[in-house]
């Protein structure tokens, strides 16, 4: 599929976000007013074994693991021609199979390099690329030489040594990643040890963004609009990529400014509920929008769900669950009985995609049946 190359200046962009920018969020964001949405994380190995199959009783793109034939990805046709999936990797051949998995279905491919979880680090990706740039550059030429679509990476900054400051240092590894051909570079103004909690460093920025000619996309510390505002202002940088803040309200994104968080949770749980999303993976999303300080006997009652029908119960979506389950299943039989013609587009119909009735699990791996954290609301929305 020929496609048009991806424009990565003004752009506002949701961030690959583990658990959390899966379909639903994805979507949302996008009606918002995103002009690009990241998938979470996907790794290179994972993807490698899954299986493109047209779902045709939901009407989504899936990829399905062929061991454990679990959800790997669930993509919507809507979002294909602004949907940069974002692959784990520490290995070009790897990275190219597994890109190649996606690359008629996604508008570009992003390598993380900053994700500084330990998995990550023991694997040769994510954050430990930062500590071998040879590495980095052949996984990026790869998939630059064997992949017809835009190519990125999001890092983050090198920490100062006794001969180089940290601007060098990381100027100097994006002009290596520059020289690939790649389309933008994402920075996360942090370093490789510092958590959400520690302040992004948003001087870094200017030097950075004056040491490459390719987009460079901020990302760090973004809650609101106006701290887009502010950085434009501050930095030759124009494209933006927020993270926690959509997480917690993704109408972060609206020009109009936030919706009320419950507006926010019943138009996400019907996107879920409607593409038969994971219920632990929606849950986990569900209670980060809903801190103890608005409420904390309500998210006690959110967290001690077990079922997609217990949360709509508890969002006043109960009709509407029954309605879009009955529909769901009524849709399954017609196709068994072949009174509904499937649109496969070349892919086989499998019984995966003519009666997913269970939920698979999450996207990511394992089911995600704990309690995230509390937000604190004060730092990370305002308007």
């Amino acid at each position: 599929m020929t496609r048009s190359p991806l424009d990565y200046s003004h752009k506002l962009i949701l961030a690959p976000m583990v658990r959390v920018g899966t379909m639903p969020m994805r979507l949302m964001a996008l009606k918002y007013g995103a002009d690009l949405v990241y998938s979470p994380e996907t790794v290179d190995k994972r993807l490698i074994k899954s299986k493109r199959v047209v779902n045709d009783v939901l009407g989504t793109i899936d990829f399905i693991n062929t061991d454990s034939n679990t959800l790997t990805l669930r993509m919507h046709p809507t979002e294909l021609d602004r949907l940069v999936v974002q692959l784990g990797s520490g290995d070009p051949d790897l990275a190219v199979e597994a890109a190649r998995v996606v690359a008629g279905d996604a508008a570009a491919i992003d390598l993380n390099c900053g994700c500084p979880k330990r998995f990550s680090l023991v694997s040769s990706m994510g954050a430990a690329l930062l500590s071998d740039p040879d590495r980095l550059i052949a996984i990026l030429t790869a998939l630059k030489r064997e992949i017809p679509l835009p190519i990125t990476c999001k890092i983050r900054l090198l920490p100062a040594t006794e001969t180089e400051t940290v601007v060098e240092r990381t100027a100097a590894l994006m002009r290596r990643i520059e020289a690939t051909g790649v389309s933008a570079i994402g920075v996360h103004c942090r370093f490789k040890d510092q958590r959400p909690q520690d302040p992004a460093h948003w001087d870094y920025l200017i030097p950075l963004a004056r040491a490459v000619n390719v987009p460079v996309i901020a990302n760090g510390d973004v809650f609101a609009l106006d701290d887009v505002r502010k950085l434009k202002e501050m930095a030759e940088i124009n494209s933006f990529m927020l993270a926690r803040a959509p997480q917690y309200n993704v109408s972060v994104f609206r020009k109009e400014g936030l919706l009320p968080i419950r507006t926010v949770m019943e138009e996400y749980t019907r996107t879920a509920v409607t593409y038969d999303m994971p219920f632990h993976n929606a849950k986990y999303c569900l209670l980060l929008m809903w801190p103890s300080s608005l409420g904390k006997e309500y998210r006690e009652a959110l967290a001690k769900t077990k079922s997609w029908e217990a949360m709509c119960e508890k969002l006043d979506l109960l009709d509407f669950y029954r309605a879009t389950v009955a529909a769901r299943q009524a849709r399954v039989a017609n196709l068994a009985e072949g009174t509904l013609n499937p649109t496969t587009n070349g892919s086989p119909v499998t019984p995966f995609a003519l009666a997913p009735t269970a939920s698979p699990p999450s996207e990511l791996g394992p089911e995600c049946p704990y309690i995230p954290e509390t937000p604190d609301y004060e730092t990370v929305i305002h308007a």
